[in-house]
């Protein structure tokens, strides 16, 4: 037999030996799955938080608004009368509430807690607001401008809609840097890459099953995501270019794959492999918005986070799937990937060894 021959009983050998590792098929298909699960059922209703206040006495800016600018406040705010200001005070402190509210002569005074910086920066804008538009209908003249707000999508929008691509992007890069390190180190360990290396196959032939092995289930795993997603009780709506996300996926799984390689390259051990992977995968899974927005990160941490992969991975699998990108977004990260796929591979070289 050739060196060059044997791709396919190669590559059905590898798949057949990954999916009697239950532990592996478990953390690169199930794991992912069961936060698209959770998180898409948890998160089913997208509406705005309410943030409770405790109201003392008579306010006359709130008590003297007209019913429908009230029912407006209501969605926002939920006021919840206080016997009096030091119990109001003392639930502000121990966040039964968001802050405390009472009237002094012409001054409507608040008190909030700064341990919930998101819930008191809403109360204190909020109130600011309601307290301007008071001031302005006091002076008997109309405001010189009005701003209209709306959400760029329509009711039918749902959460599903920002999870599914971020938790897609973090599967890949699960399934990619994990699969490749822990094989490279297992096999050497065990001395199967100098078995493989004496032979009748080319290098090519094994690099090229253990590549074609990592697309596949790349690709099963997409199909898995979005057959979950597209299911009515989460819904996720694809745009008309959601099939753009097949090359990024692939893209994206073969530069997760580099990663593991150089970490396979340089780990001796199994745990030393995973330890590698488990610092260097989901740190970079939560900057890159696989979990939660990015957009609520500090300036200077976001700006570290455009250097991660997995963060073009997601913005561009989030326009192509929600948003309705096309080319223009899919092809520079696609490119950006293989250059990063190219640079990480060529370190692997330099540091492979066939021996511990």
């Amino acid at each position: 037999m050739s060196r060059s021959s044997g791709l396919l009983p190669l590559s059905k050998n590898m798949a057949l030996g990954l999916l009697r590792d239950r532990t592996a098929v478990f953390f690169m298909m199930i794991f992912p799955l069961m936060f698209l699960v959770l998180f898409g059922a948890l998160f089913q209703d997208n509406s705005i938080s309410r943030s409770p206040i405790a109201q003392v006495g008579e306010v006359e800016v709130l008590d003297g608004l007209p019913e429908d600018a009230r029912a407006e406040l209501d969605k926002v705010v939920e006021f919840r009368r206080a016997a009096d200001l030091d119990s109001a005070l003392e639930d502000v402190r121990t966040g039964e509430v968001a802050g405390a509210i009472w009237q002094s002569g012409d001054t409507v005074e608040l008190r909030y807690s700064e341990a919930d910086g998101v819930r008191a920066g809403t109360v204190r804008s909020v109130l600011q607001s309601l307290v301007e538009a008071a001031n302005q209908a006091a002076t008997g003249q109309p405001p010189a401008y009005r701003l209209a707000t709306d959400t760029v999508e329509d009711d039918s929008v749902k959460p599903i809609q920002y999870l599914a691509p971020g938790l897609l992007g973090w599967a890949i890069a699960m399934g990619g840097a994990f699969l490749s390190a822990l094989t490279l180190v297992g096999w050497r360990k065990s001395r199967l890459l100098r078995r493989l290396w004496l032979a009748p196959i080319h290098p090519a032939t094994i690099i090229g099953a253990r590549v074609g092995v990592t697309l596949a289930l790349a690709l099963v795993q997409t199909a898995l995501f979005l057959g979950i997603a597209c299911i009515p009780f989460y819904g996720l709506q694809l745009s008309g270019s959601w099939w753009l996300s097949i090359p990024l996926v692939l893209s994206g799984s073969l530069a997760f794959m580099s990663i593991g390689l150089v970490i396979g390259a340089v780990a001796k051990t199994e745990e030393a492999a995973n330890g590698i992977l488990q610092v260097v995968i989901m740190p970079m899974a939560f900057l890159a918005g696989s979990f939660f927005p990015t957009d609520v990160m500090p300036g200077w941490l976001s700006g570290i986070a455009q250097l991660l992969p997995l963060r073009h991975l997601n913005d561009a699998l989030s326009d192509v799937l929600s948003r309705g990108g096309g080319w223009e977004t899919a092809l520079p990260v696609i490119g950006g990937l293989l250059l990063f796929t190219a640079v990480l591979t060529a370190i692997a070289a330099k540091l492979f060894r066939w021996d511990t």
